[in-house]
């Protein structure tokens, strides 16, 4: 028995020093060690060997058994180490290569007007307010003195996502839904997404408007006037001309398109501003007494007025951009510029 054990010993070693992979190490572990393994049954045999013997025999088992869990657990750290090192050896880093480079993200065209026109109103003491993109009709129409028959809503072609909701035409409802709750003074700016079913190189079917409303006592076309003269100076300069035209708009009465000369040609005619050298540039006007009375204001203590424009086209406007739907392509060599 004990000149088994011998060669079972010289077997087991001479296998784990012809293993190769992890695998057949741990085959040998089983074959040898587990609970059916070739040491296991000697053992199992012990009753066969004389009592004299069975001592040294017994010894011998578990310097053995010793013996090849050491050789085992060696084997599979050295195969472990050689994995690694294969590993790093092909996956080597060479750090004398140059960087490449994180390219810095930029702000969109868009978000650096719509945060310059909030931090100019800010400091004109307007706070900023935003509202649902899905609007009720009410709020979209109504309540701004467009009814169902007005023809003012040929002017706003409408998404809409059942009869009496839809995607905002504009983020006047914002402006309802805050007279609604606060009473005057209101002093704010509503900036937002807005739709209308319209594409081609000034129109997109989702845009960006920023529309702002002050209602107090005593406020006039003047202060209107006063307002969008300061703003439009900060956003295109101090030598900015402006002129009031009068227009039509169904919350607003008095309603003014406001122009500024052409920031491409300056006033001479160009392609841009139809040769005409003035660019439209937002809308405003008094808010209409129609609409206080729908939100209960008195309309014989207050007054306000109210005006939009869009963001997109104050960035085309400022940044020299032709085609509105640059601004929607995300093409990475026209957003670096800004």
């Amino acid at each position: 028995m004990i000149a088994d054990l011998q060669q079972l010993e010289k077997d087991a070693l001479a296998e784990l020093k012809e293993a190769g992979a992890e695998d057949s190490i741990l085959a040998i572990r089983t074959k040898y060690l587990g609970r059916k393994g070739l040491l296991t049954s000697l053992l199992r045999n012990i009753a066969q060997v004389p009592i004299d013997e069975k001592p040294l025999f017994g010894k011998r088992c578990n310097e053995v058994k010793e013996l090849l869990e050491t050789k085992i657990e060696e084997a599979l750290k050295s195969q472990a180490q050689n994995k690694k090192e294969e590993i790093l050896a092909r996956d080597k880093i060479d750090v004398t290569l140059p960087g490449r480079g994180v390219r810095p993200g930029r702000v969109h065209p868009v978000v650096q007007i719509r945060r310059e026109i909030c931090d100019i109103f800010a400091s004109f003491g307007f706070s900023v307010v935003e509202g649902p993109e899905v609007e009720w009709d009410y709020y979209n129409f109504e309540a701004l003195n467009i009814p169902q028959d007005h023809p003012a809503r040929d002017m706003q072609d409408t998404f809409y996502i059942e009869d009496n909701m839809v995607l905002r035409t504009h983020t006047s409802p914002v402006q309802v839904r805050i007279m609604e709750k606060v009473n005057p003074p209101v002093r704010i700016l509503s900036p937002g997404r807005v739709y209308r079913p319209d594409s081609d190189v000034s129109h997109t079917p989702m845009f960006h408007q920023i529309e702002g409303l002050l209602v107090d006592q005593g406020i006039s076309f003047a202060d209107l006037k006063g307002i969008l003269t300061a703003f439009l100076k900060k956003v295109f300069g101090d030598d900015t001309l402006l002129r009031f035209r009068p227009s039509f708009f169904p919350f607003t009465e008095p309603s003014a398109e406001v122009d500024i000369r052409c920031v491409i040609c300056r006033g001479k005619g160009c392609r841009v501003c139809g040769q005409s050298g003035w660019l439209e540039i937002l809308g405003s006007g008094m808010v209409d007494p129609a609409v206080f009375k729908n939100v209960g204001y008195d309309v014989e203590v207050y007054s306000g007025f109210a005006f939009g424009l869009g963001l997109e086209r104050i960035a085309m406007l400022k940044y020299g951009i032709s085609d509105i739907r640059l601004l929607f392509e995300n093409d990475i060599r026209f957003l670096k510029q800004f």
